[in-house]
């Protein structure tokens, strides 16, 4: 049974791995999710801002995941194009961009306030 469970995180960590090594997309997520950790630990943020930062991070990591995952089986079963197989990919993707663009107005409401008063209260 812990095996089994072992094997799980062991795969699940695979595919995280391999959507990192392979998409151009996540590895602006990650640097982008760096920059934010990195500078949301100099402004202490209270407990319940870390909780969103990372929620916004988290989101946009799952839905790259996701998308990959949807064009991975896309491309199996549609090799040529096909206007369903379009629907399928620009919607995984749209899904990635709404997820960027929410990550964005958390950071806007949260980093930005603690950025200026830090660089421009006197």
């Amino acid at each position: 049974m812990m095996k089994d469970f072992v094997k799980s995180f062991t795969f699940a960590l695979a595919g995280i791995w391999y959507v990192f090594r392979t998409q151009r997309n996540m590895q602006v997520h990650f640097t982008a999710a760096l920059l934010a950790v990195t500078v949301s630990l100099f402004l202490r943020l209270s407990p319940l801002e870390w909780g969103l930062v990372f929620f916004a991070i988290f989101m946009v990591i799952l839905t790259e995941c996701i998308n990959t995952a949807i064009e991975a089986v896309v491309n199996l079963v549609s090799p040529e194009f096909h206007p369903l197989a379009k629907i399928a990919k620009d919607c995984a993707a749209g899904a990635v961009l709404l997820a960027a663009i929410s990550s964005l107005v958390v950071a806007y409401l949260i980093l930005w306030p603690k950025i200026i008063i830090l660089f421009f209260s006197h």
